[in-house]
């Protein structure tokens, strides 16, 4: 039974979210040989000013 985490900035579309789920599953599937209906993902996000990189928070860089 597997259980993916994707931690990504927020800002992605429902469309782009529910693609990515359905690619990770099946990928996970392949890899693993688990059934699909056992795969689980979770998508975390994050705001941009609880992101850093390099010392620098993310939403300090990004417009």
């Amino acid at each position: 039974m597997p259980y993916v985490t994707v931690k990504m900035l927020e800002g992605r579309t429902d469309d782009q979210k529910r693609d990515l789920v359905e690619q990770v599953t099946s990928v996970v599937s392949e890899t693993t040989g688990a059934p699909r209906e056992k795969v689980t993902v979770f998508i975390e996000e994050m705001n941009a000013g609880n992101y850093g990189v390099n010392g620098q928070r993310q939403s300090d860089i990004t417009p």
